[in-house]
């Protein structure tokens, strides 16, 4: 048996991967619901990501695994418009004249940073198509520096500086180039008459959730079954210990079993990792504090709002922008979105309540028509390793696929912390994480596909 630590969609991947291989597969969850950061809420209609979600037309293997799983179908291409809040006007930045429109920079600046944006270096005075291909290059290069040199200080400080601030707060002056360019490079595909495009399922990503559990099978998953203990012995795994806490076991099962794996993957945030192996990663995580505001009536005229100013959020997504209200019942239903660096962060510490009003007031503050007494909820979801800091330097901090040499052979890991999570974290990365190690495995044991 192969033995995967989490049920997320790094989990679940490798599992299905395996299970087409021939491999007998058991998947471990230590929380009550599968898919970590895909999971979701009810509405009276559609269930919704707890944590805002979308698809970029550059993330095709999570495409590909859909259509193998039947549900390539329910992927719907949609138009995901953005604006950016500077001095409490929104400025719409979608169309060609509207980014010309936008006042905050020159022409100049524009132009330079369109050019950037498409990939073209032009400070030698002829194109270079090719100068971004190799993020690794500007790996140990700050955004700062990078954006100063290959646009102008005009574009780092009143466009990408806020942008940073709100995303990494006082660790923006750490991040690499490296991630900014593979985040360009990440958005994809745009219309240049309305926008950009981006993926949805009809149903919400708990279709593409539901259809890869069904196709592991739940009979070969167990949700509330922390894995408590892994262990090597002699340079080889040998079995993994579940606690599952008297609701999953069997009939006549004791709560705590160790079971006998032939590998392991460890799917989960690297701190599991170490909890088990004792590998320690270096890479800083930065946590998410999400808000899903349910409304009577709609705040915003796009779907993705970035906010220049100093506020206790990054963005304000209103997802019923972006897909129909009347697949959630007619609510209307927006997502406030922040990003700290420290759990010791006031908003970190803050309670719901305190959190709402936090969010609520500074949302009136900038949009004095907002009424919200037309609020009917307000949902907030916390996760405190939501994202990896990409710090200069991040690629030599990974953790490989394959912990043979560090922890023991047949130890495997396709969490966060993965290079397929690098320049960007997403879920396309996740199935591709997966699906590495599950190659792997199959290469290192063998396929029994043959037997």
């Amino acid at each position: 048996m192969i033995g995967v630590v989490g049920g997320g969609i790094a989990g679940l991947a490798a599992a299905y991967r395996l299970q087409q291989r021939g491999h007998d597969v058991q998947v471990f969850e230590a929380a009550p619901q599968l898919g970590g950061l895909a999971a979701t809420y009810e509405t009276p209609g559609d269930d919704i990501e707890q944590f805002y979600h979308h698809l970029s037309k550059s993330e095709e293997t999570i495409v590909d695994l859909a259509e193998e799983l039947g549900v390539g179908d329910r992927i719907e291409w949609r138009v995901g418009t953005n604006g950016y809040y500077v001095d409490g006007v929104v400025h719409p930045l979608d169309t060609p004249w509207e980014i010309l429109a936008y006042p905050h920079m020159s022409l100049y600046d524009k132009f330079r940073l369109g050019m950037l944006t498409q990939g073209v270096d032009v400070r030698g005075g002829l194109p270079d198509f090719d100068a971004y291909d190799d993020l690794a290059e500007y790996e140990h290069v700050t955004v700062r520096e990078f954006v100063e040199e290959h646009t102008t200080t005009s574009v780092y400080e009143n466009f990408v500086d806020p942008l940073l601030d709100g995303k990494y707060g006082d660790r923006k002056d750490d991040i690499s180039a490296a991630w900014f360019l593979g985040r360009v490079r990440f958005r994809g595909e745009r219309d240049l008459l309305r926008g950009e495009i981006l993926g949805y399922f009809d149903g919400g990503f708990g279709v593409l959730l539901d259809a890869l559990v069904d196709a592991v099978g739940r009979e070969n998953i167990t949700a509330n079954a922390p894995v408590t203990d892994l262990t090597v012995e002699d340079g080889q795994v040998q079995s993994l210990t579940v606690d599952y806490d008297g609701t999953q076991a069997a009939p006549g099962a004791d709560a705590e079993e160790t079971h006998e794996v032939d590998a392991a993957v460890v799917a989960t945030m690297p701190n599991v990792l170490e909890s088990l192996t004792g590998f320690s990663c270096a890479i800083d995580f930065q946590g998410a504090i999400c808000g899903l505001v349910t409304m009577e009536e709609s705040l915003l005229d796009t779907y993705w709002l970035n906010v220049a100013h100093d506020a206790p959020f990054g963005a304000l997504v209103e997802h019923t922008n972006f897909v129909e209200r009347e697949r959630y019942g007619g609510d209307h239903l927006l997502y406030v979105a922040s990003y700290v660096q420290d759990e010791t962060e006031d908003l970190w510490q803050m309670d719901d309540e305190e959190l709402r009003e936090t969010w609520l007031a500074e949302i009136e503050s900038m949009f004095p028509d907002f009424d919200r007494s037309a609020v009917s909820e307000f949902r907030i979801a916390r996760n405190p390793r939501a994202a990896p800091i990409y710090e200069c330097g991040y690629l030599d901090l990974v953790v490989p696929y394959h912990l043979d040499a560090d922890v023991g052979e047949g130890v495997y890991y396709a969490g966060m912390a993965s290079e397929a999570q690098y320049p960007e974290r997403s879920l396309n990365g996740g199935v591709v994480a997966g699906y590495e190690v599950a190659d792997r495995i199959d290469a290192q044991i063998g396929s029994k596909t043959d037997e």
